[in-house]
């Protein structure tokens, strides 16, 4: 539904600028379309202090995008239907990828804060890298005998 298109670097496309007659020339319909759709709650743009409308870039795509559906023969709550979809669809892939950002924070600090320790050779603990080994000693002739205690 929403398309990118080139447009000025620092433009808004959410900025409402257009008066309702320019943003329905730009969507090639009539003015009195543009009321009944916000009527319907299908696209609502912007209001002024006085109550006027004004209509951002992507408020015309989706004006465009509302005709195009309605030419293809689909209802106005279908059209409804539809936009409310792709909407709930828009915010799970956002979430998506906030998780994914949040996973990868937190695998990178589980990893970071991982520890290893190797027993050294008077038996104290030490630190280790993973996939480092402890370094070889000269093998002990100690004999070390366990006795449960019952």
């Amino acid at each position: 539904m929403a398309r990118r298109s080139a447009r000025p670097a620092g433009h808004d496309d959410d900025a409402p600028v257009f008066v309702i007659s320019v943003a329905a020339e730009l969507a090639g319909m009539h003015a009195q379309t543009l009321r009944q759709y916000d009527r319907l709650g299908l696209v609502t743009p912007s209001r002024t202090r006085g109550g006027g409308r004004r209509y951002s870039t992507r408020d015309v795509e989706l004006l465009r995008e509302v005709q195009r559906l309605s030419h293809e023969g689909v209802s106005l709550v279908g059209i409804q239907r539809i936009l409310d979809l792709e909407n709930h669809v828009t915010a799970l892939q956002s979430r998506v990828e906030e998780l994914a950002g949040e996973l990868e924070r937190t695998q990178a600090a589980l990893h970071a804060s991982t520890r290893f320790f190797a027993v050294g050779p008077r038996g104290e603990a030490v630190p280790m890298r993973p996939g480092q080994r402890p370094p070889r000693t000269a093998a002990s002739q100690a004999l070390v005998v366990w006795r449960p205690q019952h």
